[in-house]
């Protein structure tokens, strides 16, 4: 049974005409009901009488928090595709009307069958919109899912605002008027609907800009990168490698196939809350990797470690891992089936030391982020840990809030069910006011026992260390989104928009004005190259001006216009996207420019033609 549950000021219903085989008789008026908990329901064909009570005391709960107590039962078809058959559904919809009643609620049915008119008005406030799943359904063998995913739907979360100065704000009663980002994080994760209704801003932009596109002969969620869009992507690959090298990273490769049903893999699948690409073979099953984690954690188990070594980091940039998400949950480069994703893995004598070493990872994160053209004001942070942890932890958790500089958003668990007793995580919050996480830490209390990874202690006894689980920057298919999102956002606000200088494809367009000039931007194009400038010329046979209309629909940050003039004076005119200006510098002084924004980030070539007109177009 799925329901999305609504906390509204108002709804109002209208019957229209008989949609179904199995109807209620009703006069056909206008319904409005104030102040009330609306429950759009989808009775799903595996749905028994059995989950009522529990739907029924959720949503007192939810009442008496909230202090109302009106309840509105909405059948509603549109969550599921596994509907349950009129009668059924007709059935349990009114047993929930029934239990309900009998705990003195005021309860209201929209009429079963029919076509109706919906208008509501939600409340403002974060717990406002949830979706919830209820079943007991039986796992199919078509689809080994994991227990933590379906765990996740079932526990109880506890949601407030940790802010800066040690406040602990339940979210209901936290002002967002400052904060609206935060807000839409918050709405996000309590709703826990992940479904895409429109295509996200970002989609149009990296095929405007020839980046990347979906891939018709592969599974969804896999895309095809053109040569622009892989230069991006590897440029931010190389950076936030060299960064974690720089950390202390060591860096290896394992592959991205495992068996099912190896005796430290099984466990740990069924701790992680993801779905599977499973490949069977005659007499055995195989799952796609969803991190790095089995291959290093098997690797580890095999080390010998000694309290000496620890920290000790292990790191790899997988390409890819594989998350088989629900269709309706695809959107561009935000949520994907195969992604690249920069795993690093540090190897801990205790929690006192695994406290430490997340305070270093929270501040490489943070570099990495404003490395790559994000800052603190660009993303959100998301705290996630058990009660235990908190209470014992509190300082800790507080210093890593204060670090981060801005209020966030906490969930607490009463019970410890994932391998992590705390995990944190920054939020980008896209044009359509959803959440995606880019960097993330956790500290795992589980994996080590379970794939044996121990080191010997001073006191020569093996022990069991801590794991660490860290992506400094997140899937780098979704760093490419929060770029071009908040480009985005700049277009919103009638600026231009652009990609760091350092990840541009072509970071200098030259366009002669005449044939003539066409040898003296050659030499200047070599000059360039020479300074590890990404640079190109177009000597197509077009007009100037649809050159330069072209340039600035590529986001190319320097555009030199070079003719007579030019030559006449030794400057070039230079288009500067960033300022809007057209300024006139000496080449030196526009060599100077671009190094300045590659300084410290690495540098690789566009592999395409650096003359226009030898370029195929790429659809």
């Amino acid at each position: 049974m799925k329901i999305l549950q609504l906390h509204v000021d108002y709804v109002e219903y209208e019957p229209i005409q008989v949609e179904s085989s199995v109807y209620e008789e009703v006069e056909k008026k206008t319904y409005r009901v104030d102040d009330a908990l609306l429950l759009l329901v989808s009775v799903e064909k595996d749905d028994d009488e059995g989950l009522v009570g529990e739907v029924v005391k959720d949503s007192i709960d939810f009442m008496n928090r909230m202090k109302i107590n009106k309840l509105v039962l909405y059948p509603y078809a549109h969550l599921s595709t596994e509907l349950a058959p009129p009668l059924k559904a007709f059935n349990i919809i009114k047993k929930m009307k029934e239990e309900a009643s009998s705990n003195n609620v005021e309860v209201y049915s929209a009429p079963f069958g029919w076509n109706k008119r919906l208008v509501i008005a939600v409340k403002g406030h974060p717990l406002a919109e949830q979706l919830k799943n209820y079943s007991g359904r039986p796992q199919s063998r078509e689809e080994t899912v994991s227990k933590a995913l379906l765990m996740e739907e079932k526990l109880k979360s506890y949601w407030f605002i940790l802010t800066p100065e040690g406040g602990m704000i339940p979210v209901e009663e936290f002002d967002f008027t400052s904060h609206r980002n935060l807000e839409y994080l918050t709405r996000y994760e309590i709703a826990k609907s992940r479904a895409v209704l429109e295509q996200p801003p970002h989609v149009q932009l990296m095929r405007k800009l020839k980046i990347a596109d979906y891939e018709s002969g592969s599974d969804p969620g896999n895309m095809r990168w053109l040569p622009k869009g892989r230069l991006i992507k590897s440029l931010l690959e190389q950076y936030v490698t060299s960064k974690v090298i720089e950390y202390g990273g060591v860096e290896v490769e394992t592959p991205i196939m495992y068996d099912m049903h190896h005796p430290s893999l099984e466990k740990y699948l069924h701790r992680f809350p993801a779905r599977q690409y499973i490949i069977r073979t005659e007499d055995k099953e195989y799952f796609l990797r969803f991190a790095a984690c089995f291959g290093q954690f098997l690797m580890a188990s095999d080390m010998v470690l000694s309290y000496r070594h620890l920290p000790f980091w292990l790191y790899e940039l997988t390409r890819y891992s594989f998350r088989r998400e629900k269709s309706g949950e695809l959107a561009g480069l935000r949520r994907l089936r195969a992604f690249t994703m920069p795993d690093v893995h540090a190897f801990v004598k205790d929690i006192e030391q695994a406290k430490s070493e997340m305070k270093k990872r929270l501040k490489l994160s943070l570099e990495v982020l404003e490395g790559v053209g994000l800052t603190r004001d660009d993303v959100e942070m998301a705290i996630r840990f058990t009660r235990e942890f908190y209470e014992e932890n509190r300082e800790f958790i507080y210093e890593l809030v204060k670090s981060f500089g801005k209020p966030v958003l906490a969930e607490m668990w009463d019970e410890r069910f994932f391998y992590f007793v705390l995990k944190w995580e920054f939020n980008f919050i896209d044009g359509q006011r959803k959440a995606a996480a880019l960097s993330t830490d956790q500290i795992d209390v589980e994996n080590a026992r379970q794939y044996n990874i121990t080191y010997v202690d001073e006191d020569g006894v093996e022990k069991y260390p801590i794991i660490l689980h860290c992506s400094p920057s997140g899937a780098i298919e979704r760093v490419i989104y929060a770029l071009l999102e908040k480009a985005y956002f700049t277009m919103e606000k009638g600026g231009k928009p652009m990609l760091p200088v350092w990840l541009s494809p072509t970071q200098v367009r030259l366009i002669p004005i005449a044939e003539r000039h066409l040898h003296d931007c050659m030499n200047i194009m070599a000059k360039l190259e020479e300074e590890q400038i990404r640079v190109d010329l177009d000597d197509r046979e077009e007009t100037v001006d649809k050159k330069i209309m072209e340039a600035e629909s590529e986001w190319i940050p320097y555009i030199v216009v070079f003719g007579d003039k030019e030559k006449e004076k030794g400057e070039l005119a230079v288009r500067v996207r960033e300022t809007g200006r057209i300024e006139y510098m000496k080449l030196e002084k526009l060599i100077e420019e671009v190094r300045k924004h590659n300084s410290g980030k690495p540098f690789k070539p566009l592999s395409l033609p650096k003359l226009l007109s030898k370029r195929p177009s790429f659809k």
